[in-house]
C-alpha cells in the first residue's frame, strides 16, 4: 500500500536514475551539474555559481560520497529530506512520471482482513522493502533492527482502524491550508508532507481503545533485547505517530527514546517537531535547545541534521515572537547550508518582521535565486520592497508570487495594499474581492474593501461591504468606522466656495495660546509621535518598578568598545528577551510588532554601526521615560541606569559627557525633527568636561525644555487625557469625538483635537490673522469657565462654548 512518502522516495530514485548516465550508482561532479541545471530551466548559472553549489553539496553530504562514483542515492534523498530542494517541483521540471498504481477500495476493512492484506505483501517482498516511507529507509533516521519493521506494521494497522471508525462517524475534520502563506516552513513542522492539517477526535471511546493498543506496542519496545533496540522502536513509533499528525502521542514516544539515549539529537529533534506542531512552543524551544547541545558534543556525527535543528528553532522561537532570535538562528542554518532556500527565506522574512528591509531584501532575493518558483519568497520580497518605497519592483514580485500560487491569499492582500497606499482604490478593491474568494471569513480584506470603495467614491458599494465585514467580527474597529461613515455623509466637510479645500494649515507663529496651560503645538506634535509609539509598543503598560528590577537582575559581562571604554553590552537576541520579560502581558504577535517598532527607532540609533550589540545602561535609560508609573520615579530609573554603566558603578554622581550622550541618544530617538546636530553643535565643548553630574543636576539638563527631554510634562498629560471624552463635541476638521485635550479657538468658538491642533490645521472658512486656543482638559473645566464668563458678562454674548 504506497503512501506519500513512498511516492517521494520513488520520485527521487527516478530522478536519480534520470541524471546516472553510467548506471554506476553515484552521482559525479559533471552528472550532478546536469541535475542543478535541469531542475532550474530559468536561472543561468555561471561556471561559478555551479561549482560553489557542488562544493557545498559533497561537503554537507560527504558521508553519502564514494570516491570513485559520487553522491549516492542515499545521499541524493538526503539533500531533499534536509530541504536543500524540493522533490515534487524538481520530478515536474524534469517532465518524469510514475507509473500508475493499481486503484484500490476506499472503504478499509476489518482487522483480519487488513492483516491478512499485510501478510500477503510481506510473503510476497522481504519486509523491509515492503516499508516504502523515506524516512524509514534512511541510512542515519530509519529503521535498524526488524522486530521494529513489526511493530511498525502493527502500529499502521492500528491507525487504519482509528481513522476508519473516525470517519465513519464523521468525527475526523481536516482543514485546507493550500490558500495560506507557508512561510517557508521547514518540511519537519506543520502538516508533513500533505496540504491538509488532520485534527483527531480524542474524546471518544474509539480513541481510548487505540491508545490502549498503542501503549502495548510501547511495552514491545519497552522489552526488546538491547537498549538500543528500544531505541529504535520508540523512534519508529514515534515517526509514524507523527506522519498521521498524532503530535500529543507522537511526543511521548519521543520522550521515551530521549530517555533511552539523552545524548542523541534525533529524539530531541523530533520531539521539539511534534511539540511545535501540537502548539506546545516553549516546550519545543527547549527540546531544540537540546538537539543544539547533544550536536555539539557529537561533533561532526550530525552535520547534516544542524541545519534544520537551527530552522525550526528559529521557527519556534518565532512562534513565540522573539524575531530578533529567530534570525540569528536562520542565519546560523544558511551559513551552515548555503544552498538551504528555505532558511533564507525564513531570514529574510524575519528580517522584514523587524524593519531591516535592505537586509531582508538581500535574503529573500538569494532564496529565489536558488529556487525561482518559490512564491513565498516573491510575497515578502514584493513587502519588502514596498516598505522601501520601491513600489514598481514591489508590484512584480507580488504578481509573480500570484502568477506562481494564483490563490495566495497573502500575495493579494498584500498587493491591495500596496494599491490603496498609492491610491489605486478600484485595483485595490479587485485584489481583496480576490482574497475573500479563497478566504470567504477574512474580515480585515472585507474591511479594506469597503475602505477601497470608499476611496473610488463608490459609497453605496462601500457600505455594503462594511456592513459584510460587521457580520464577520464585532471588533470595535467595525463600529468607529461604521459610526464615523454616517457622520461624514451627514457633516460632509466644504471647502469656502473658491476651490480651497475644508481646511488650512497654517504656520506657528500663528498660533497663538490662552494661558500658561495650553501646550504649545510643535511640542504636542513632538509628545503625540511618542505617545504612538508608546501604544504601539505597549511601553505605557510595562511598570517603571519591572524595568528596574530587570536591570538589578541582568548579570551582563562587561566588554570594551573600539575605543577601550567598558560597557554592559548585549546581543540585539539577548535583550530580545529582556523585553520579553518586561512585555510578557502581550501575545507573540503583539510582541513581534512591539520588537519591530522597538528596532527601528531605539536600536538602530543606539547601534548605529551594525555590529548587533547594544549598550544595556543606554537602552534602559532611553526606555525608562516612556514606562509607566510616576514621572520623578521614570527619571530617577534613568539616572540609576546610567549609573549602572561600567563606568560609572559604585557611585552616586555620572560623567557629565554620559548625561550629554545619554540626552543626545535620548532626543534623536524621540524628538529627531528638532535637530539633533544643532544640539550637538551648541553644547559639544562639554564632550571634553571630566567633571561628575549629581542627580539634581541631572534633573536640570533633562528637563531643559530647549535640549533636555522636558517635553515629558506633555507626554503625562497625555497619558492621564488619553481616554476623556467632551460630550458630544466633535472637531472642526477630522469630525471625531474629541478624545484627551480639547483646544478651543477663543474668537470663532471652533474646537480642534490634540492631533489637528498639532498640525496647525483650521477651517478653511475661518481666516484669521491669528488664532488663539484655550486648551481645556476636561468638560468640567470648560464649564467652570464659561459659568466664570456669564459671572462677568451677564448681559453678554450667549454663544455657546
Amino acid at each position: 500500500m504506497a503512501s506519500s512518502r513512498g511516492r517521494r522516495a520513488e520520485k527521487v530514485k527516478r530522478i536519480f536514475q534520470q541524471f546516472d548516465a553510467n548506471a554506476d550508482g553515484g552521482l559525479d561532479r559533471e552528472e550532478m551539474s546536469a541535475l542543478v541545471v535541469s531542475v532550474n530551466p530559468r536561472v543561468k548559472f555561471s561556471d561559478e555559481q555551479i561549482n560553489a553549489i557542488l562544493d557545498e553539496v559533497f561537503r554537507t553530504y560527504s558521508d553519502f560520497i564514494d570516491a570513485d562514483r559520487g553522491l549516492t542515492f542515499d545521499g541524493l534523498l538526503r539533500t531533499y529530506d534536509d530541504g536543500a530542494g524540493d522533490v515534487d517541483r524538481d520530478f515536474d521540471a524534469l517532465g518524469l512520471h510514475l507509473p500508475h498504481a493499481s486503484s484500490s477500495s476506499s472503504s478499509i476493512a476489518d482487522d483480519r482482513t487488513l492483516s491478512a492484506s499485510y501478510a500477503v505483501a510481506a510473503a510476497a517482498e522481504p519486509l523491509k522493502k515492503q516499508r516504502i516511507a523515506a524516512w524509514a529507509a534512511s541510512p542515519n533516521h530509519g529503521i535498524v533492527f526488524d522486530d521494529t519493521w513489526k511493530v511498525v506494521d502493527d502500529l499502521e494497522i492500528l491507525i487504519k482502524r482509528l481513522m476508519a471508525k473516525q470517519m465513519k462517524d464523521g468525527k475526523m475534520k481536516g482543514e485546507n491550508l493550500d490558500a495560506f502563506s507557508d512561510a517557508g516552513w521547514s518540511r519537519e513542522l506543520g502538516p508533513p508532507e500533505s496540504e491538509k492539517r488532520v485534527f483527531w477526535e480524542e474524546s471518544g471511546h474509539d480513541y481510548a481503545a487505540f491508545i490502549k493498543d498503542l501503549g502495548v506496542l510501547r511495552s514491545r519496545a519497552d522489552a526488546a533485547r538491547s537498549r538500543e533496540e528500544a531505541f529504535d522502536g520508540h523512534m519508529a513509533i514515534g515517526r509514524v505517530l507523527y506522519e498521521h499528525q498524532l503530535f500529543k502521542e507522537a511526543v511521548v514516544s519521543f520522550k521515551r527514546a530521549c530517555e533511552l539515549q539523552p545524548t542523541d539529537v534525533r529524539p530531541h529533534f523530533r520531539a521539539g517537531n511534534s511539540l511545535y506542531a501540537h502548539g506546545r512552543h516553549v516546550e519545543a524551544k527547549e527540546e531544540f535547545l537540546l538537539a543544539l547541545e547533544a550536536a555539539e558534543v557529537g561533533g561532526d556525527q550530525w552535520g547534516n541534521l544542524l541545519p534544520q535543528i537551527h530552522v525550526n528553532l528559529g521557527i519556534t522561537l518565532e512562534g513565540e515572537g522573539m524575531v530578533l532570535g529567530a534570525c540569528e538562528h536562520y542565519r546560523e542554518a544558511a551559513i551552515l547550508c548555503p544552498a538551504h532556500f528555505r532558511a533564507l527565506k525564513l531570514l529574510g522574512s524575519a528580517l522584514f518582521g523587524v524593519g531591516e528591509y535592505r537586509a531582508a531584501e538581500k535574503a529573500l532575493e538569494e532564496a529565489i535565486f536558488l529556487r525561482p518558483d518559490y512564491a513565498d519568497a516573491h510575497c515578502d520580497l514584493g513587502s519588502a520592497l514596498h516598505a522601501m518605497g520601491e513600489d514598481e519592483r514591489a508590484i512584480q514580485e507580488f504578481q509573480k508570487a500570484i502568477d506562481l500560487k494564483p490563490g495566495h491569499a497573502d500575495a493579494l492582500y498584500n498587493l491591495g495594499g500596496l494599491f490603496m497606499d498609492v491610491g489605486r482604490y478600484q485595483r485595490a478593491s479587485e485584489m481583496y474581492t480576490r482574497v475573500l474568494a479563497v478566504w470567504p471569513n477574512h474580515w480585515r480584506a472585507q474591511l479594506n474593501k469597503a475602505v477601497s470603495l470608499l476611496g473610488a467614491e463608490e459609497a453605496e458599494e462601500a457600505r455594503k461591504a462594511l456592513k459584510e465585514a460587521f457580520k464577520m467580527t464585532n471588533r470595535v474597529e467595525l463600529y468607529d468606522a461604521i459610526k464615523h461613515m454616517k457622520l461624514l455623509q451627514k457633516k460632509k466637510p466644504r471647502g469656502n466656495g473658491d476651490g480651497e479645500g475644508p481646511f488650512l494649515v497654517v504656520e506657528p507663529s500663528k498660533f497663538k495660546r490662552v494661558g500658561g496651560k495650553t501646550t504649545i503645538r510643535q511640542d504636542l506634535a513632538s509628545a503625540l509621535e511618542i505617545r504612538s509609539f508608546q501604544r504601539l509598543t505597549r511601553l505605557s503598560r510595562c511598570d517603571i518598578d519591572l524595568l528596574r528590577r530587570q536591570m538589578n537582575e541582568s548579570d551582563v559581562p562587561i566588554s570594551y568598545s573600539g575605543s577601550g571604554v567598558p560597557e554592559k553590552s548585549i546581543r540585539k537576541a539577548a535583550l530580545e528577551e529582556i523585553l520579553r520579560r518586561v512585555l510578557r502581558f502581550l501575545k507573540a504577535e503583539t510582541f513581534q510588532g512591539a520588537v519591530k517598532a522597538i528596532n527601528e527607532r531605539i536600536l538602530s540609533i543606539l547601534d548605529a554601526s551594525g555590529s548587533g550589540r547594544v549598550d544595556l545602561g543606554m537602552f534602559f535609560a532611553v526606555l525608562a521615560p516612556i514606562c509607566m508609573g510616576p514621572s520623578d520615579t521614570r527619571k530617577h530609573t534613568v539616572f540609576d541606569a546610567l549609573l549602572w554603566r561600567p563606568v560609572n558603578e559604585g557611585g552616586t554622581q555620572i560623567r557629565k559627557v554620559d548625561a550629554i550622550s545619554y540626552i543626545k541618544f535620548l532626543r534623536a530617538v524621540y524628538i529627531p525633527s528638532h535637530g539633533v546636530s544643532d544640539m550637538m553643535e551648541v553644547h559639544g565643548e562639554a564632550e571634553a568636561d571630566v567633571s561628575m553630574v549629581s542627580f539634581p543636576e541631572f534633573l536640570e539638563m533633562f528637563d531643559d525644555p530647549d535640549w533636555g527631554f522636558g517635553i515629558m510634562g506633555t507626554l503625562v498629560k497625555l497619558e492621564s487625557s488619553d481616554r476623556i471624552r467632551h460630550g458630544r463635541h466633535t472637531c472642526a476638521i477630522c469630525r471625531y469625538p474629541i478624545i484627551g485635550s480639547r483646544f478651543k479657538e477663543m474668537r470663532s468658538r471652533f474646537s480642534l483635537c490634540n492631533r489637528c491642533y498639532s498640525e496647525g490645521k483650521v477651517p478653511s472658512s475661518v481666516k484669521q490673522e491669528e488664532y488663539s486656543f484655550k486648551e481645556y482638559g476636561s468638560e468640567a473645566e470648560a464649564m467652570k469657565d464659561k459659568c466664570m464668563f456669564f459671572s462677568l458678562h451677564p448681559k453678554g454674548s450667549q454663544n455657546g462654548s
